[in-house]
């Protein structure tokens, strides 16, 4: 079997029976018999909270079976009973918070295993906020403004790589995170730069993604740039020049390709 779909959001999705972008996941985890949807709270700060929101709106749009995995420590993610409550499950929802708290309490545990085999057997992913940025195998932890020895001081951490060569940045416009993805990808070229806007999301199958959503997702492509300089300003902060950088901004309808990195136009037909 294939793997599954990855619907990856950019948080704040709309939670509502005209949401495009869980009606999405729901259509997807429908497919199958039974459409069991699991939700994992663990990234926030509070699950039962979070939890509810979401068991709310699965069973408005037609699920019928809606687990939550509760999993709030390194014990529990090593706990054979938890892991085994994805066997019945067709798709999973991962939801924001915090992502380190997702890596370090779930990253190569026996649930991460467990969730990696139930993906590579079809099992539907999705992730918001912090669980969008915890898909890839790189994920921006912490970014702040000083300069490290000359590089941009940007803490990338390790997710739990359903998606290789792929950085996730999440709220992207509406935090103003275009600089600290820029940052990111300057001092990690071979890595492509995705930052995804609020109630926007990708879905990401067989080396494709298309955007589903509200706004904008933006590609940034540096692996034929072949100047870059940090240097730090008077007051402090970084600076940075680069050039040969390639940007692409998709909009509702429009699909990318992950392999020849290249633009698809709506329906998969190339421009």
């Amino acid at each position: 079997m294939n793997c599954g779909e990855l619907l990856i959001i950019g948080g704040a999705e709309d939670k509502c029976l005209e949401g495009e972008v869980l009606n999405k996941f729901v259509q997807l985890a429908l497919r199958h018999s039974d459409g069991g949807i699991g939700i994992l709270p663990t990234a926030s700060e509070i699950p039962e909270e979070m939890s509810k929101q979401y068991i709310k709106i699965f069973r408005a749009l037609g699920v019928d079976r809606v687990e939550v995995i509760k999993l709030d420590s390194r014990e529990d993610a090593e706990n054979p009973l938890i892991c085994e409550q994805l066997k019945s499950l067709s798709a999973l929802f991962i939801t924001g918070g915090n992502q380190s708290r997702l890596s370090e309490q779930i990253g190569q545990s026996k649930f991460h295993q467990a969730l990696s085999k139930a993906w590579h057997q079809g099992m539907v992913i999705a992730g918001t906020s912090a669980g969008a940025s915890i898909i890839g195998k790189h994920m921006i932890v912490a970014a702040d403004t000083m300069l490290n020895d000359d590089k941009l001081k940007v803490e990338i951490g390790i997710g739990f790589g359903f998606l290789d060569g792929l950085l996730i940045d999440q709220h992207f416009s509406q935090r103003g995170r275009f600089d600290r993805l820029l940052s990111a990808i300057a001092v990690n070229k071979e890595l492509l730069g995705i930052g995804i806007d609020e109630n926007t999301a990708i879905l990401v199958k067989d080396g494709l993604f298309e955007v589903f959503g509200q706004h904008e997702v933006l590609v940034l492509d540096g692996s034929k740039s072949d100047y870059i300089h940090v240097t730090a300003s008077d007051n402090g902060s970084e600076e940075l020049t680069l050039t040969g950088f390639c940007l692409h901004a998709l909009t509702r309808g429009y699909r990318f390709d992950l392999v020849t990195r290249k633009l698809l136009m709506k329906k998969g037909i190339q421009p």
